[in-house]
């Protein structure tokens, strides 16, 4: 076997598709963020405006945040001492989840390193305590999610996207008796759609199914306490578990979930993907603290936010760009072609000083390719500006379709 040149070929093959991603070298400028430093293909930093963070709210930057931190290293140190079964507990998580149990109105929650893991060890430790569970789930459900289905090695049934139809007639053709959990998104984070979460609550009612709720795109974003679109809608309670993101709207790094007392029991003492797992550094956990605690008083980030992705659409539309409309602070750009949404890209950073990632395979399916812009509260109109007349240029320079 020549391996070498099976791992050669294997990132031909992404050359060859258009999709071989590249990592772009910047560092973000503390508290003048979208502004930037870009280090790749100059001599020396160049300055850039990020347009695809998921640092929403630019949390990451806030001055709460960042000096919650410093505290915390001159308090603790770095790191946090091992897993949570051995030195790894401390009392900036216990206080951590109890805000986020809090935050969704449910008696517990659970810290993990990342969403990914937060989604991957539940749903897998989840159908293998429940005999014969059954997970029906969202086919543009994010990679975690699916992983963690297959990991759980239980049937699945994958449901047509926002089909409440199709999920319905998955649900009656099943045997009632069997265990049943369902698990979709709140915000589809390509395609900036939201879930009919309270219609996806009464299928669950009606045949005796669980709900498992990915909201990593809108915690922090939305309702009146950063609870995300199930706060917003008045449903978390009917939720069995609502599952977050704390590198997004919180600007900083983890994951959890917040259920009842005796699932959160059962995820802590069964999961390998939090029982093996050095927990979060202390630091991290106390800039989170700051955040959450931050956002469930303050609507200000939230509200500016919004207005800057509604200037944002609007602009890409009348400007006649292939912006793919929705009611969330997402704002896709259809480019169809893996090569061209790359050749954008590439030409954004190097000419504009713009720096936005294009979305391909397998984020998206193929032919849908995209840039995915994120604007937030300290993107000026002025900045939009420049954005769409640069995209404007671009788009006639290498002919590319615009909107019907």
């Amino acid at each position: 076997m020549d391996y070498s040149r099976v791992f050669t070929q294997a990132i031909d093959r992404l050359h060859a598709e258009g999709r071989y991603r590249v990592f772009i070298d910047i560092l973000r400028n503390k508290g003048a963020f979208p502004n930037a430093r870009c280090f790749a293909g100059h001599n020396g930093p160049k300055p850039i405006t990020v347009w695809c963070s998921n640092d929403y709210l630019a949390m990451g930057q806030h001055p709460k945040v960042i000096a919650a931190m410093e505290e915390a290293l001159h308090d603790v140190g770095a790191g946090s001492g091992g897993t949570r079964n051995i030195g790894g507990n401390t009392h900036y998580h216990v206080d951590l989840e109890h805000e986020l149990a809090d935050l969704h109105g449910k008696e517990g929650a659970l810290l993990f390193t990342s969403g990914y893991v937060s989604n991957e060890a539940t749903l897998s430790t989840l159908a293998k305590i429940l005999p014969g569970c059954v997970i029906f789930s969202d086919e543009l459900n994010h990679a975690s999610m699916i992983a963690g289905i297959r990991n759980a090695g239980c049937e699945k049934r994958i449901f047509r996207h926002n089909d409440l139809a199709h999920l319905e007639e998955l649900l009656a053709a099943e045997d009632p008796s069997v265990p049943k959990l369902i698990a979709f998104e709140s915000v589809y984070s390509m395609e900036a759609d939201v879930a009919p979460i309270a219609a996806i609550c009464d299928l669950a009612d009606k045949y005796n199914a669980l709900t498992y709720l990915d909201e990593v795109h809108a915690v922090g974003m939305y309702g009146a306490r950063g609870g995300g679109i199930s706060e917003q809608e008045g449903v978390a309670d009917r939720l069995t578990i609502i599952e977050g993101t704390l590198g997004k709207a919180f600007g900083v790094m983890g994951g959890y979930i917040a259920a009842d007392q005796t699932i959160i029991d059962v995820i802590r003492s069964y999961a390998p993907g939090f029982i093996f797992t050095t927990s979060l550094s202390p630091v991290l956990v106390a800039g989170v603290l700051a955040s959450v605690r931050h956002l469930k008083q303050s609507s200000a980030e939230r509200e500016g936010q919004q207005v800057a992705a509604t200037l944002l659409k609007t602009m890409f539309d009348e400007a006649g760009l292939p912006v793919m409309l929705g009611s969330t602070h997402i704002v896709p750009v259809l480019v169809g072609d893996p090569v061209k949404a790359k050749r954008i890209s590439d030409i954004l950073l190097a000419e504009y000083g713009v720096y936005v990632q294009p979305i391909n395979y397998p984020t998206v399916p193929r032919g849908t390719e995209r840039l995915r812009f994120t604007p937030g509260p300290s993107h000026t109109p002025a900045m939009m500006r420049e954005l769409t007349d640069a995209l404007i240029e671009i788009w006639g320079r290498l002919e590319l379709r615009k909107a019907a």
